[in-house]
């Protein structure tokens, strides 16, 4: 890990020495036009190799946010119900999903199975806690489609919900749509993931999957 974090910190001095070297212009194309305004910005401060060093350690360290989704790992028997439209009949579906904790405990990693409209179903989901960003994302690809959703939210401890928004792409027209995605923590054993698409220009429910840990 020590050689990976000097490895990176070099990397991270070599482009900031690199923005550091500055151009002699020629004086003529150096001219800016009396009607253009030339806007300051700050410098960015430059931290010692120890900051940076802290910076990247502190980046690629788990933390509480990754110890909540280490809870999860385990097998979970998945109730789907789906709405094709607003007020539709509901469609009901199964599936298995097996959740590990992948590349030393940084994401979370699970894999689906089950029968979706009379046909196997298969799906994988990767979701991550950013520790810069101090956000959520999450992915999710199936053998029903050839598109990968993504989604990006943050948790709220009073609700014990995440709440993850993305775009897709609506396989009728090819356009990209949003999506949002509620995922509760009811209990220990219960997971509930509430998707909400738009469709005519208002939002509805479009699916809901009810975990249960065996």
């Amino acid at each position: 890990m020590k050689k990976l974090m000097t490895t990176l910190v070099l990397v991270g001095m070599f482009f900031i020495s690199c923005k550091k070297e500055t151009k002699t212009a020629d004086p003529e194309t150096a001219k800016t036009p009396d009607t253009v305004k030339v806007e300051e910005t700050a410098a960015e401060p430059v931290l010692d190799s120890a900051a940076q060093m802290k910076a990247w350690q502190d980046y690629a360290t788990p933390g509480n946010p990754h110890k909540l989704m280490a809870d999860e790992v385990g097998t979970w028997n998945c109730d789907m119900t789906f709405w094709s439209e607003p007020n539709g009949k509901p469609e009901k579906a199964t599936s298995t999903a097996n959740i590990k904790m992948i590349l030393g405990g940084r994401y979370q990693e699970a894999n689906y199975q089950g029968t979706m409209m009379g046909q196997p179903f298969e799906g994988k989901s990767t979701l991550a806690y950013n520790n810069a960003s101090k956000e959520y994302t999450t992915t999710f690809i199936d053998n029903m489609g050839t598109g990968m959703m993504v989604a990006v939210g943050t948790y709220d401890e009073k609700t014990k919900s995440m709440e993850l928004k993305g775009d897709m792409v609506n396989p009728l027209n090819g356009k990209k749509t949003p999506y949002r995605e509620v995922y509760t923590i009811v209990d220990p054993k219960t997971r509930k993931m509430e998707m909400y698409d738009v469709k005519n220009g208002s939002e509805y429910k479009s699916m809901e999957i009810v975990m249960k840990k065996k």
